[in-house]
């Protein structure tokens, strides 16, 4: 069956994470996204290496993991959009798409004429997506944003490590780059959203994602704690700055995140562990009051489950409804049961003669579930395909825009 958004063409310009993110996700719903690509360079991220993908025959291809892990269900088109015959093609491409997404610099594209206000001109009810560091207005508008950057300058970095009064402390970045990947998923919101008062109007419109503003959304509880007691919170580490006892802990022979959510898990964390008499102290009896006094109650805590082994924990606490769980490395988090009967990790064959590996999508959709039907692409492996089936340019012609080089 197709995907339920299989009546939908794609144009993404975007390289890197949080563009690609998007073109991703409305791929594996089964739009059809043409991804353009500079002819020589290609996506930054081909390069991003080591691991590199390896093809039938065991040798290093030149694509990254890094550029297999956002690219899955595009076709690649290389195209320089500095030439002018370039430009042109682009223009032809978006005006027979219903979304295009871009992460070039503020009016970046302007000059090649594909920014939105031209765009529109050809293709008024054009769904066109632009993410940028800081937006398309404001002080930092023209300002470059990498991810990093942002986890820092939106706040993230100040609530993410240890105190800075402990060993080790200070802020620390999320360990994957959670403000792309964010902005990738309220980018798919965003245009979705955008083509659903499209097909009601009419009317296109332009999509205006930050990840600066994305971040700072994303703080969710933590910006309101913020906002409405007027104090910034600071890092906790693994601690969480409303529930208490909810971290990580030391058993006799590994870590276990312990996640009690209400005064009901607590008694009976407190039953199991043999220390029953902390629930009806009317200091931790209350979640307000276990976090009020969560100084005098960790480390007891702590002391308590350090006294037993990981498994032993896990299964007698997994037995009584206390939400715990191991903390896995990526080996076991992919062999865990739950990871393979709810089939995680997906597997296409690649144009190098290879296998590419991937997280499968995690939308589940009873009636269109996701697709999987094109690995990452190589650079420029669908050019002439692309170009014939969209613009029913010849093959002659398509060299000469080319160089002879098209895939």
């Amino acid at each position: 069956m197709a995907g339920p958004l299989a009546h939908l063409k794609v144009l993404d310009l975007s390289r890197v994470l949080a563009g690609p993110w998007a073109g991703q996700i409305l791929g594996d719903l089964g739009a059809d996204v043409i991804k353009v690509e500079h002819p020589v360079r290609g996506d930054d991220t081909r390069g991003w290496g080591p691991p590199f993908l390896k093809d039938g025959e065991g040798r290093e291809t030149g694509d990254a993991a890094y550029f297999l892990s956002t690219n899955r269900n595009k076709r690649s088109v290389a195209l320089d959009i500095a030439d002018p015959k370039g430009a042109e093609i682009v223009r032809k491409l978006a005006a027979q798409s219903d979304v295009v997404i871009e992460n070039f610099k503020v009016d970046g594209l302007r000059k090649y004429g594909l920014d939105y206000d031209s765009l529109r001109v050809v293709k008024p009810d054009l769904v066109y997506c632009s993410i940028t560091g800081f937006g398309q207005e404001g002080p930092r508008a023209t300002q470059a944003g990498y991810d990093f950057m942002i986890q820092g300058m939106a706040g993230l970095m100040s609530i993410t490590g240890l105190p800075d009064d402990v060993p080790g402390g200070g802020p620390v970045k999320v360990g994957v780059a959670v403000s792309d990947i964010m902005t990738g998923l309220y980018a798919v919101i965003g245009i979705l959203a955008a083509l659903a008062h499209r097909d009601r109007t009419g009317e296109g419109q332009h999509v205006d994602m930050a990840l600066f503003d994305v971040t700072l959304a994303a703080l969710a509880n933590q910006a309101a704690n913020y906002l409405v007691g007027g104090r910034a919170p600071g890092r906790l580490g693994n601690a969480h700055p409303n529930i208490v006892p909810y971290e990580a802990f030391r058993t006799a022979d590994g870590w276990m995140i312990l996640a009690v959510g209400n005064d009901g898990q607590f008694r009976r964390f407190c039953e199991i562990a043999g220390a029953p008499g902390l629930a009806d102290d009317p200091r931790f009896s209350t979640n307000a009051g276990r976090v009020r006094h969560r100084a005098l109650l960790t480390p007891r805590v702590a002391e308590l489950i350090a006294q037993r082994p990981l498994d032993w924990w896990l299964a007698a606490l997994d037995a009584a409804g206390v939400p715990c769980g191991p903390i896995n490395t990526l080996d076991r988090a992919f062999a865990d049961p739950q990871a393979v009967a709810r089939g995680l990790k997906v597997e296409l064959p690649h144009a190098s003669g290879g296998t590419a590996p991937g997280t499968a999508c995690p939308i589940r959709l009873s009636r269109t579930p996701p697709r999987y039907e094109l690995a990452p692409p190589l650079l420029g492996q669908h050019t002439v395909e692309v170009l014939q089936e969209r613009l029913g340019m010849t093959e002659d012609e398509i060299r000469a825009l080319t160089g002879g080089k098209a895939g």
